[in-house]
């Protein structure tokens, strides 16, 4: 099983509501065909329910599904929502997912961003 997931190519975070009660194959599932990504890809998946204390987080390693969940004993995650569509994909980078992890936004407006390359 993969403990490093700092290099892992893509992390996603579902936005809005997620059913928790949804096992590694419902969340598969649902990863497959609503969002229509794969679930076998180099990706972590996020999703958080009604109450932003826990969260689940969903792998496949190689050989298997890996799911973690966690609920926090103290404070809410600032899980983003969209107010057009509450289904929404949004791929985060990995200071991204530090700072959610962390308890703040993912969008920090007084951090400092890259910049795109060539730009004067």
């Amino acid at each position: 099983m993969k403990h490093d997931y700092t290099s892992v190519k893509n992390i996603y975070i579902i936005c809005g509501k997620t059913d928790m009660r949804k096992g590694i194959d419902g969340l598969a599932t649902l990863i497959q065909d609503s969002f229509e990504l794969d679930p076998y890809g180099d990706s972590i998946f996020l999703f958080s329910g009604w109450s932003k204390d826990r969260y689940k987080c969903l792998y496949f390693d190689g050989d298997g599904f890996a799911m973690l969940y966690k609920r926090l004993d103290n404070g809410k995650l600032q899980w983003p929502k969209d107010e057009k569509d509450e289904n929404e994909v949004r791929n985060l980078t990995q200071q991204e997912l530090r700072w959610l992890l962390e308890g703040l936004s993912i969008q920090q407006p007084k951090a400092i961003h890259p910049s795109p390359k060539g730009a004067f």
